[in-house]
């Protein structure tokens, strides 16, 4: 049985490798990636990932996951993460399924993505996998990878379904114990968490966009921490506190869609998550001198 999963998963492993990735969805096997764990950072997209063989360690948010034998893993855009691969470990091999909750939504019944046990930040992103549950999700991940390949105009709605199968399946599994292990700075751990989580909601490139994480208080809970917490390591790592970089970063994004788009000042307000356009220019103006109009026409 175990020879037969690795004949099977190396017959995927040995396909040329994709030379694209559609907008909404993609199937591949981490060596058509070409490039380890480390490099699945593109984080506007959901993640499931099948790992066989190899180990890594996971940083995700303020925990740590060693992964050393057969796991799935849901990462998020929302929840910063890292992969640490193990010296001498050798290659990682399994599959990866990118998508965008636009692709998943439709199969999920209304069910968001973003409030699903698999990826809120206080839910659990790895399980490790006994024998009969490898075999299972490896043969979805080369039914979704074969699928991927073919011409069928029905193609994705076979992935789709195969995917939303494979994420119920994953709700009744025993998470994987984590680590709150403490880095040699506590603070510039937390500082790194919240720079990150800050830079990964924008640009925003559309009107219908993910809600935009707007103070502390909202940052802390997303990072499963406390509040004092964070605004303590950022100050003390920056110099600057978690209300200034949130302050900068709103404006400076609000700036660019005021002279690069033909947004009205109340789309940009809703893009950017304040609840009415006085809100939003209220804001512009204390922290630019004028209003967001006065901006624009200015430049």
């Amino acid at each position: 049985m175990a020879e037969n999963l690795a004949t099977a998963t190396r017959a995927a492993m040995n396909r040329p490798p994709l030379t694209t990735i559609i907008q909404d969805v993609a199937v591949m096997t981490l060596a058509e990636a070409h490039c380890d764990m480390a490099a699945f950072d593109r984080r506007d997209l959901f993640k499931v990932l099948l790992v066989t063989e190899g180990a890594n360690e996971l940083h995700y948010a303020t925990r740590s996951y060693h992964i050393d034998r057969p796991a799935l893993v849901f990462t998020n855009k929302l929840v910063p993460y890292s992969w640490e691969p193990v010296e001498s470990s050798g290659e990682q091999k399994g599959f990866l399924c990118a998508f965008t909750e636009d692709f998943l939504q439709s199969a999920m019944r209304g069910v968001s993505l973003m409030e699903s046990v698999l990826y809120r930040v206080d839910g659990n992103p790895v399980y490790f996998l006994d024998e009969a549950q490898l075999r299972y999700l490896t043969d979805t991940f080369l039914r979704m990878r074969q699928e991927y390949d073919t011409d069928y105009p029905h193609k994705f709605d076979l992935i789709r379904n195969q995917l939303s199968i494979m994420i119920h399946e994953a709700t009744r599994m025993q998470p994987a114990s984590s680590q709150h292990i403490a880095p040699v700075n506590a603070a510039e751990r937390v500082t790194a968490l919240f720079l990150t989580l800050l830079d990964v909601q924008f640009p925003v490139t559309t009107q219908i966009h993910q809600p935009i994480l707007k103070n502390a208080q909202e940052y802390a809970d997303r990072l499963a921490i406390h509040v004092n917490s964070l605004n303590r390591s950022v100050k003390e790592i920056t110099g600057k506190s978690t209300t200034t970089h949130i302050a900068e970063r709103l404006v400076g994004e609000a700036k660019v869609l005021l002279l690069h788009t033909d947004w009205s000042v109340g789309d940009i307000a809703d893009s950017l998550g304040f609840e009415y356009a006085t809100y939003f220019t209220n804001f512009f103006k204390k922290h630019v001198g004028i209003t967001p109009l006065a901006f624009r026409n200015a430049g």
